[in-house]
């Protein structure tokens, strides 16, 4: 039983799952729309909001919070864009967008954008 076990572990070992969520999170915030596959995309909504919803109290805590997990550039630009954007919402702030197939392997592909 799987009983409080959460997240996708995408065959990988724990280092390298955080560092594609961390890599995915910047280029979801740098590009406000990226395409992947579909279970990566899930995922990563959980994770992107998460952030948003810390950069939103904008305090120090939340600064060193976030720019702990994000590069600098990503950083600055949720905390001074996207987390101003989104001060009236109270979650939701991605939407997952089913494409289709991706013809070479045949994996279920998304595009994730912020609503």
């Amino acid at each position: 039983m799987k009983h409080k076990v959460k997240g996708r572990k995408f065959k990988r070992d724990t280092a390298q799952r955080k560092a594609l969520l961390k890599h995915l999170s910047e280029a979801i915030i740098l590009h406000e729309k990226i395409t992947t596959t579909t279970a990566k995309a899930k995922e990563l909504s959980v994770h992107v909001e998460k952030l948003i919803t810390v950069a939103k109290k904008d305090n120090l805590l939340a600064a060193k919070t976030i720019h702990g997990r994000l590069c600098d550039e990503a950083s600055k630009k949720l905390l001074k864009d996207i987390a101003k954007r989104y001060e009236q919402r109270n979650g939701g702030y991605t939407r997952v967008i089913k494409i289709g197939e991706r013809k070479g392997d045949v994996a279920k592909m998304s595009i994730i954008e912020f609503v």
